[in-house]
């Protein structure tokens, strides 16, 4: 329809919003977006941003939430009668979103973002969405890079913490837009001078300084409660395991012992044409695996 803005819609996460936003939205347009989960999860849809002009029943523009299956509707929303709480959980793993608008003089529109239940305990992060708290494991949604908002900093140094918080992630490389995915990150002393960087498509700014920066960890290395260090592995066990003999006519063993994390050089692999091949890892004791 005539009313979409930015979108970018997959299976397992997505982003969208109203046309021009965060600019005024149009006067009587209409949009439909249809959102699809996998079999057996839910959607959890995150509001950025709904600012539509207010009206009695949301009359003059709203925007409407439906699932198609069972018959429930949320909504509708405008300025006067918004979403209850940032993000909404429902039960469905299909839902219709609407947007209509009518003569109005002013709105940002809508941004809206969603993931599904396979994230438990996450959360979907509002695209536009600062500030985290010092440590984090966030989800952040496909189509963060093409949102509104500034980012400063690069990788190496972190970004300044007023800058959107998933779009510096892409830009960082922690995830990619196309999918999205979870973002450890922690907040950590600012410095003097953040210097702008290009990087997976965006441009950072050149910024000044802040009281705290964003790292982006790829890796889990914060002192989490739940998360530490990498585990210790008592023994390994595999299926089987390739003895190769390169073409300077050396021996090459990828026995499972060579899968242990931070092994430099060739890993474990089966022996080639092995069907059903595993890998065995023994802890030595019961231990909290988290990722």
């Amino acid at each position: 329809g005539d009313g979409c803005g930015h979108t970018l819609l997959t299976p397992h996460s997505g982003t969208l919003s109203s046309k021009n936003y965060p600019g005024t939205y149009p006067n009587h347009t209409a949009c439909r977006w249809q959102l699809r989960a996998p079999p057996g999860t839910s959607l959890l849809l995150a509001f950025g941003d709904v600012d539509l002009e207010p009206s009695e029943r949301c009359a003059r523009s709203s925007l409407l939430l439906a699932d198609p299956h069972a018959g429930t509707a949320y909504g509708p929303y405008c300025r006067n009668a918004g979403p209850a709480t940032p993000l909404l959980v429902t039960n469905s793993s299909a839902v219709t979103i609407l947007f209509n608008s009518t003569s109005h003089r002013s709105g940002r529109g809508l941004l809206l973002s969603y993931a599904t239940s396979q994230h438990p305990g996450r959360g979907v992060r509002p695209p536009g969405m600062q500030r985290p708290p010092p440590w984090a494991v966030v989800y952040c949604p496909a189509g963060c890079k093409d949102i509104d908002g500034d980012i400063w900093g690069n990788p190496s140094q972190g970004y300044r913490d007023t800058s959107v918080l998933c779009k510096a992630a892409v830009h960082a490389g922690v995830i990619a837009d196309e999918l999205g995915g979870q973002v450890t990150l922690s907040r950590e002393k600012g410095i003097t001078l953040y210097e702008s960087a290009f990087a997976n498509g965006l441009h950072s700014k050149r910024g000044s300084l802040s009281e705290k920066r964003l790292i982006f960890h790829k890796a889990c290395r914060l002192p989490l409660p739940a998360c530490g260090d990498a585990l210790e592995v008592a023994a390994f066990n595999a299926s089987s395991w390739w003895h190769e003999v390169d073409a300077l006519g050396q021996d090459r063993s990828w026995v499972a012992e060579r899968a242990v994390l931070g092994t430099a050089g060739h890993s474990w692999a089966a022996e080639p044409g092995s069907k059903a091949a595993w890998l065995e890892l023994d802890l030595g004791t019961r231990r909290n695996v988290t990722g």
